[in-house]
């Protein structure tokens, strides 16, 4: 059941739960890029509102993590690096002064390679902020130029030269599927990331979101439709590269070397508690689903009204059954049966155990150590296996 614009004290975080994420959505890119449905603002004039409206929100909410440490800090959006250092600082000490943090949390901000200068990096070197997460997704200009990214190739290649010095928690996101992106010049995309010693990398699939810039330029023949097959190769060229690379695949579309999975990311996919603030930003505390108004104006004049405009949902035991199956699946700790028999009762193991049959005799799924886990073929195509788990009301 979803409702409209709840107050502070009609959605809690179970205090049984220990340890949880914070994620921060800043709103502002400073041009938008062809793929991208996020929600996002290219006018930075509410900049200084929504800082104030951010820093109030996370005392507003203050007690939905009751007894719980902050683990991780996120900074996503948008392009949370066109925040000035001050800015950033402002937000991570609200944090501080209104929960319980864990003693090193991981602090991370998704960065743009033109916003990160050499200034700019030295300054977040001293910073509380400990990661980066770089989102260079193709060294090749003209991918660059079809995506509509705001930084070029050089620009790539610089920040990360210079970020290594600083940071050891380094993530960097690439793009596969990219059309004209050639597997020669995928593997090349891949070298270069390698080059720089990163212990993270992100890699998605280009995806056609509707309404986006490049729905609409693929529908009128600019650019060519992304080749699905030609994506699912890029993706077995990326595993066995990295792999060989000493990373480990912990979840479909993110490489770590051990000790540098993103704690943050991991919270979402292994079902712990985590709030987000901002416009968009979406919260979850294991019962409820709930997330905040997507435009830049109605968050600030709520959040000035002391009001949280947000809806939240409910989640049904079938709801959290399907989440369960969609999350497990991408990763390598997989479904756990006894789990689903645990949380979800007999029936639903059960259900489970019938549905993946046809799966695990097409070589796509198999069980091991009473995990149900998706094979090295499987893996590409782990969501639309799930949805084919998923139990229906």
């Amino acid at each position: 059941m979803s409702q409209n614009f709840k107050s502070k004290s009609e959605i809690s975080f179970p205090s049984g739960r220990l340890g949880g994420a914070l994620y921060i959505h800043i709103p502002f890119c400073k041009q938008a890029c062809h793929y991208c449905d996020f929600h996002f603002s290219t006018s930075l004039k509410k900049k200084d509102q929504l800082i104030g409206c951010l820093s109030k929100e996370i005392k507003l909410r203050k007690d939905e993590l009751k007894n719980q440490s902050v683990e991780t800090i996120y900074f996503g959006g948008g392009t949370p690096s066109l925040l000035a250092n001050n800015e950033l600082e402002l937000l991570i000490s609200e944090v501080y002064k209104h929960y319980k943090i864990s003693d090193n949390p991981e602090i991370t901000l998704e960065a743009n390679p033109d916003d990160l200068s050499k200034e700019k990096i030295e300054a977040l070197a001293e910073s509380p902020i400990n990661r980066l997460s770089v989102g260079i997704q193709s060294f090749f200009e003209r991918d660059l130029k079809l995506m509509n990214r705001a930084h070029n190739s050089e620009e790539a290649k610089l920040c990360l030269n210079e970020a290594t010095k600083y940071f050891d928690n380094i993530s960097v996101d690439l793009i596969y599927g990219i059309p004209g992106l050639s597997n020669a010049e995928w593997i090349e995309n891949i070298e270069m990331a390698l080059s720089y010693g990163v212990p993270h990398i992100s890699c998605y699939a280009l995806t056609v979101e509707p309404k986006t810039a490049l729905a609409s330029l693929i529908k009128k023949g600019v650019i060519k439709n992304v080749d699905d097959h030609l994506a699912q190769q890029q993706f077995n060229i990326l595993v066995e590269k990295l792999e060989t690379s000493g990373f480990i695949n912990y979840e479909l579309s993110n490489f770590g070397k051990p000790e540098y999975f993103s704690k943050n990311n991991s919270a979402y996919w292994q079902g712990k508690p985590y709030l987000g603030i901002g416009p968009s930003a979406h919260s979850f505390n294991g019962d409820q689903r709930s997330w905040n108004v997507s435009n830049n104006t109605k968050y600030i004049k709520h959040i000035q009204q002391d009001k949280l405009p947000l809806e939240i949902e409910t989640l049904s035991t079938t709801d959290k059954f399907n989440e369960y199956i969609m999350t497990g699946l991408r990763t390598i700790w997989g479904v756990s049966l006894q789990k689903v028999n645990q949380d979800f009762g007999v029936s639903y193991k059960t259900y489970l155990l019938e549905q993946a049959e046809v799966f695990i005799n097409k070589h796509l799924l198999y069980i091991d150590d009473n995990k149900l886990l998706t094979t090295k073929k499987g893996k590409f195509l782990c969501d639309g296996i799930a949805s084919s788990l998923f139990k229906i009301n």
